[in-house]
């Protein structure tokens, strides 16, 4: 016999840990699966300067400690473990977490988030947090007046890059091909910007630094020669990918895989299933925007369990 819940949240970061704080509040007893990597993304984030409240700053993995433990304090049942399988066929749903433990619930919330894409050197994981980011909005201010390096060739690494120019002193941008990927008007803001310098044909092999980044050893594809540049921070942006697999057989997505809601809501096309976060925000990706989708969605579950009658 399956274990049943009024309230299930799935995943965990801002988005997840406001939606158990709300929903805790409001007497839905919400369990929650923080999944493979408990707090998000932000948990990779040294330092986090721009979340309200935070005047001095606050490391990720403590930033998202003190929401657990807010969470936590209301009532909330954190438990280890990921969901595997979903069935939003009827209610209740049904959620299968580790490939063992059935549940089912009233409502879903999904706050799953999205996993960035790297390029797959060991010294961009050795040196993640220590001068390596994927978010330029994020993490630009601790390099103003610095030299830096995005990779991307699309229309997020052309803002990233226009965002980085007007902290940093320099910021070359490696693509791979001999072309940006960018809208137009986005190629040429980069290409008219002084304080960029565009190496197409070109790709990264190493990020250079023992214990933070002191530059890249970047290689020509056509001719093949090296050269190092010295720099101290250096962004990818070569795209995110939503952990929303095992729903898209039920929710609607976009072609990226981003879960779809009712525009001003965190409804999906599944009556009682809720998505908030960056599984379904593929804009704006901050700590503070994941933050008030995670309360959209718990007040929406709220609602939609008072017309249940629960």
């Amino acid at each position: 016999m399956s274990e049943h819940h009024k309230c299930l949240i799935i995943g965990s970061g801002p988005a997840g840990y406001t939606a158990a704080i709300y929903a805790a509040r409001a007497n839905l007893h919400p369990v929650m699966y923080v999944g493979l990597q408990p707090g998000g993304q932000l948990t990779t984030t040294t330092e986090v300067e721009n979340f309200p409240g935070y005047p001095a700053g606050i490391s990720g993995p403590n930033m998202m400690e003190e929401l657990r433990q807010q969470a936590a304090r209301f009532g909330t049942d954190i438990r280890s473990g990921l969901a595997t399988q979903v069935d939003f066929s009827a209610q209740p749903h049904k959620i299968t977490v580790d490939e063992t433990v059935e549940l089912t619930a009233d409502a879903v919330i999904i706050a799953t988030g999205a996993t960035a894409k790297w390029l797959g050197l060991p010294s961009e994981a050795r040196l993640n947090g220590a001068g390596v980011s994927a978010c330029a909005v994020c993490d630009g201010f601790f390099y103003r007046g610095q030299e830096v390096a995005i990779v991307g060739a699309g229309d997020t690494a052309a803002e990233e890059a226009l965002y980085l120019a007007n902290l940093a002193r320099k910021v070359t941008m490696i693509v791979r091909k001999g072309e940006l990927k960018a809208s137009k008007i986005m190629q040429q803001r980069v290409l008219d910007n002084p304080r960029i310098e565009v190496l197409f044909d070109t790709v990264t092999d190493e990020i250079l630094g023992q214990h933070a980044v002191e530059g890249v050893r970047v290689k020509h594809v056509l001719t093949h020669e090296t050269r190092e540049i010295p720099l101290t921070g250096f962004f990818v942006a070569i795209g995110h990918e939503p952990n929303s697999r095992i729903f898209q057989a039920y929710l609607q997505h976009d072609e990226r895989g981003y879960l779809q809601t009712l525009p001003g809501t965190s409804k999906t096309n599944i009556a009682g299933v809720f998505a908030c976060g960056d599984v379904q925000d593929s804009t704006y990706r901050q700590a503070v925007t994941a933050a008030g989708t995670g309360c959209m969605a718990a007040l929406d579950a709220e609602r939609y369990l008072a017309g249940l009658g629960n």
